[in-house]
């Protein structure tokens, strides 16, 4: 019994500290996409950051890959669903929002993320919600909007929203809907299910660069902002996954969700 409950608790320490790593690389990607403004079109930042993701998953676990290729058949309908939705469409609405919204505004509406999550994981899970995880949701949302106003009253009173604010909560809603459908079991490995959902997010947005192409707006990055893609693509996109879809198979997506208002705190 010892033993079991010290394997209970370090699964959990180590799911807190990857995710923590998760944060901080998600808070990269804020800064590293701010960098990458006028650089570099949304929609073939995306694309690239989703091809790049694929290809070292290849590299690093290609044998997994393939011996796990019935399965990853077998549950592509869920993983393109999750990979559309989570990875892909967050993406591209967050890189659009940035154009037309504030920094503010999407820290703030970001911070309603876990408040997504921990009422879908009651909804459609039934995981108990205790006082004191509703008291962390907002204790930590609180500190979302005086971490992104800066403790500015003023700048709080001003919030309104726009179209750049609808994006961001359709993108929140997408990325709640994303966590909560990491929970639903499956036969996946970790290595199988994430490399299901970034090809499902490559080949989803696709279409839409390709667009961008065709339409005259892609903006290609000279060469020493290729350095800076392929930072998203290590640190933001493969990295950041890995440990947010082992943290959620170890504590579930309702613990997971509240480390997501630390994102804000690392992209200031």
């Amino acid at each position: 019994m010892f033993r079991i409950e010290n394997y209970r608790i370090s699964a959990t320490m180590w799911a807190y500290c990857l995710l923590v790593i998760t944060t901080i690389f998600w808070g990269l990607n804020a800064v590293f996409a701010r960098m990458a403004v006028g650089e570099i079109s949304p929609m073939l930042l995306v694309s690239v950051r989703w091809l790049g993701t694929l290809i070292l998953l290849v590299l690093f676990a290609g044998k997994a890959i393939i011996a796990d290729l019935p399965v990853i058949r077998r549950n592509f309908g869920y993983t393109y669903l999750l990979g559309t939705v989570g990875l892909g469409g967050f993406g591209t609405l967050i890189y659009y929002s940035a154009y037309t919204t504030t920094a503010v505004n999407i820290g703030i509406i970001q911070g309603s993320i876990p408040a997504i999550v921990l009422i879908g994981s009651y909804c459609f899970f039934r995981t108990p919600v205790s006082l004191l995880q509703v008291v962390g949701v907002t204790i930590t949302f609180l500190g979302v909007v005086l971490v992104s106003t800066r403790g500015d009253i003023e700048l709080l009173m001003t919030f309104s929203l726009n179209a750049g604010d609808l994006l961001m909560l359709i993108a929140v809603f997408f990325y709640g809907s994303y966590t909560l459908g990491l929970r639903r079991k499956n036969d996946l490995s970790s290595i199988a299910l994430f490399v299901s959902v970034v090809f499902s997010a490559f080949i989803s947005t696709l279409p839409f660069t390709i667009y961008e192409f065709y339409s005259g707006r892609t903006v290609w990055p000279d060469p020493q902002y290729w350095g800076l893609v392929g930072l998203i693509v290590l640190f933001p996109s493969f990295l950041s996954q890995i440990c947010f879809i082992a943290s959620v198979k170890l504590i579930g997506p309702a613990r997971s969700g509240v480390f997501i208002n630390l994102v804000p705190i690392f992209a200031s």
